[in-house]
């Protein structure tokens, strides 16, 4: 198991956090996805260390940013 945390900027409600939940859960391996909307921070249960390029690729696909 492996937990990977990122920021994504530019969401601001619900749907924002239910959009990029949705993403990042098509991800193969992929077990559990917590958005901590208020700071940003998403925090990523995987079944093993994921890609960097998948994780920003689902955020993009979501409409969003993530943080530098």
């Amino acid at each position: 198991m492996s937990t990977t945390t990122v920021t994504v900027t530019g969401m601001s409600c619900g749907h924002c956090a239910t959009s990029v939940r949705e993403e990042i859960t098509e991800i193969p391996g992929v077990r559990a996805v917590d958005v901590d909307l208020a700071s940003g921070s998403v925090t990523i249960e995987s079944d093993s260390v994921l890609e960097a390029a998948a994780i920003k690729t689902a955020v993009e696909d979501a409409g969003y940013q993530l943080a530098s």
